[in-house]
């Protein structure tokens, strides 16, 4: 019996406790041990939906992690830790799925998860042999995902990150833009960034070209790879790497991971780190293309993914005029400002 279960998240206002307590009971093998909830740890606290649970059981200490989802993306986290990753040998790469347990409403999915502890990559100050070895994986799932029969199911259940997703964002980035009614200084912000997306739109016939040329095979792409969704730790026969958050899983170019990938590390990391991709994927028989055109393939990448995120706080100002979505098109505007190559000259 664990003491305190009927605790687990109490005063939080999550939906859905009564089925998650049931579920974690049931992972903990509740009724035949002897154990305790000592308390959580809010590990998003803005979204409140990801939280580490900490347990002694048995005598020892115990710790889940558990996280509220959407349906669609709870489904298509399950896909990747249980279906996708399994199809080319790459189990082990994806989350420690534990169990899931729906609402009874249906709102919402809670996911529970094996806690990997502190381990995630350290961007400020990588480890050569941590980000090799999160490297060397990164690199076999594209390689063995390309042009793989699965990719009609990742589009469908996940996305596509390709140029279908670079113009859909500029066009609805704009449709909401043109949309909103401002004064100065909003107005200056909203007009730079409309100026801005217009000379992207401009440009998305070569852009397009680009990506066919030097794009290579569509394959499955992580969709967030930021440094802190990427666990490295020791096991028995040397470093194990291990990706988290799967949310935006999607059909892609390899360009979309690697952009963002490479983004999180310091400039003069990151050529050291281009090579060694580079070194693993041509195993597979894949040449990268010259610097010139991996800038131009990262930068469609980042343009897109800036006007995914313009979308949102101009529709807020369109529908509800929240005033803060001005603060984060400003935001957005010093963004597009700032940014440079991301393979240095």
């Amino acid at each position: 019996m664990i003491e305190g279960l009927e605790r687990v998240l109490d005063g939080t206002g999550q939906p859905g406790l009564h089925e998650l307590r049931d579920l974690l009971e049931e992972l903990l093998d509740g009724p035949s041990v002897e154990g305790t909830f000592i308390g959580h740890q809010d590990l998003q606290p803005r979204s409140m939906r990801v939280f580490r649970l900490r347990f002694a059981i048995n005598g020892s200490p115990r710790t889940l992690i558990v996280k509220r989802l959407r349906p669609e993306i709870a489904r298509r986290n399950e896909l990747v830790a249980k279906r996708w990753l399994p199809a080319v040998g790459l189990s082990d790469l994806g989350p420690p799925f534990a169990g899931s347990v729906a609402d009874r409403s249906g709102a919402c999915v809670w996911h529970v998860y094996h806690d990997l502890g502190p381990h995630e990559l350290d961007p400020q100050h990588p480890s050569s042999d941590a980000v090799r070895t999160a490297i060397e994986q990164i690199a076999l799932m594209h390689t063995r995902f390309a042009g793989h029969a699965l990719l009609g199911e990742v589009r469908l259940q996940g996305g596509d990150l390709g140029m279908h997703f670079v113009e859909s964002n500029i066009r609805d980035a704009i449709y909401a833009l043109e949309a909103c009614q401002a004064t100065p200084p909003h107005q200056q912000v909203r007009d730079r960034l409309l100026h801005r997306l217009y000379a992207i739109r401009d440009e998305l016939p070569q852009r397009e070209q680009v990506l066919e040329e030097w794009g290579g095979p569509e394959t499955l792409l992580h969709g967030d790879l930021w440094a802190i969704n990427v666990f490295v730790m020791q096991a028995a026969n040397g470093l194990h790497a291990r990706l988290i958050d799967w949310d935006h899983a999607a059909v892609g170019p390899f360009s979309y991971d690697l952009s963002t990938f490479l983004l999180r590390f310091p400039r003069e990391h990151r050529r050291s780190f281009l090579k060694l991709y580079s070194e693993e994927v041509a195993r597979s028989g894949w040449r990268l293309p010259a610097d010139a055109e991996l800038n131009a393939l990262f930068e469609t990448a980042e343009y897109a993914r800036f006007a995914n995120r313009v979308i949102w706080p101009a529709i807020a100002l369109v529908m509800d005029h929240a005033e803060w979505g001005f603060e984060s098109l400003a935001e957005i505007d010093q963004w597009f400002e700032k940014f440079e190559p991301v393979l240095p000259a």
